[in-house]
């Protein structure tokens, strides 16, 4: 349970808009993460915005994606996300299950192309260590554009944020049936 109570959106008129915004692109469900974001509406909708950004607005394909956030949250030991982008966005973007289970041993799988293994390496220096050492940062470089390495370090980031959030406030994961973040 949420160290937070999660609102419930019918006690909340004020914050319709907003809602509406948000169950728009969640297939007309307030998730967990809104319910609890919302006692924040300036931040609720921040996060919208840059979630929105991060996952449409970029030059990142979805499986590059969808393995930097995994890891993300593998790394930060955060369910929520787990579930909701291993079976949902994942096998969406064209990952195998094979695949999306190795993310959590990555390095000794060869389910991975070069690209992804620099981009799993890189994921690992900014989650972990922070610093990022010039030898990884160059492997990514080797395979994705400046514009690539801006969005992905931006989309690890911000999954980063958003998984220890999640872990402070312990938001539970969504049912099953439920649309991810």
């Amino acid at each position: 349970m949420a160290r937070v109570p999660l609102l419930e959106e019918n006690n909340h008129p004020e914050l319709a808009d907003s809602i509406a915004k948000i169950k728009g692109a969640r297939g007309g469900r307030l998730i967990n993460i809104y319910r609890l974001m919302l006692h924040s509406p300036a931040l609720a909708n921040a996060w919208f915005d840059l979630n929105q950004a991060v996952r449409y607005g970029t030059e990142i394909d979805g499986q590059s994606r969808e393995i930097a956030v995994i890891r993300v949250a593998i790394l930060n030991n955060v369910e929520y996300v787990q579930q909701a982008h291993g079976p949902a966005y994942a096998l969406k973007e064209g990952l195998t299950p094979e695949q999306v289970t190795a993310i959590a041993d990555w390095q000794p799988s060869r389910l991975f192309s070069a690209p992804q293994r620099a981009l799993l390496a890189y994921t690992d220096a900014m989650t972990r260590e922070i610093d990022v050492t010039d030898n990884i940062f160059a492997e990514l470089r080797r395979h994705f554009s400046e514009r690539q390495a801006v969005e992905l370090t931006m989309l690890i980031g911000a999954y980063n944020m958003l998984t220890r959030f999640l872990k402070a406030l312990e938001v539970d994961p969504e049912p099953s049936t439920a649309a991810p973040q």
